[in-house]
């Protein structure tokens, strides 16, 4: 009866590890996403992350309804987040990965954008990348 409970406990903690592993570290998918600079901020209780909202071109309808499309987002890297943070209002196309849950630390989103590739004055002329 020992070695059942055992078993039984290696078994439940073997699975909760890999759930954890797969709801919080995986990458679901990652990608590129273009758009206008909204906000940028730093914030929080315990944790301070940053986190953004990138309004991008087009409309999403949902029953009588017209809104903007966002991508909300949270930034761990802080080179990455010194250049979002001085550049707001400008427009961006920013390469995130996607997690199928969010920690506390991470941000509180789960987009998490890792690096900006490009960056230009809404006018249409870029800014280059330090």
């Amino acid at each position: 009866m020992k070695k059942f409970f055992r078993i039984t406990l290696i078994v439940i903690i073997v699975a909760l590890a890999i759930y954890i592993y797969y709801h919080f570290f995986w990458v679901f998918a990652e990608g590129v996403k273009a758009g206008q600079m909204n906000y940028f901020e730093k914030k929080g209780f315990m944790f301070k992350t940053y986190e953004g909202k990138l309004i991008q071109a087009g409309y999403k309808g949902t029953a009588g309804t017209i809104q903007s499309n966002e991508f909300r987002f949270s930034v761990v890297e802080e080179s990455v987040a010194q250049k979002l943070s001085t550049n707001s209002g400008k427009q961006f196309e920013l390469h995130y990965k996607q997690y199928l849950g969010a920690l506390p630390w991470r941000g509180a989103s789960e987009y998490v954008v890792d690096s900006v590739i490009s960056m230009q004055d809404m006018g249409g002329g870029n800014v280059p990348l330090k």
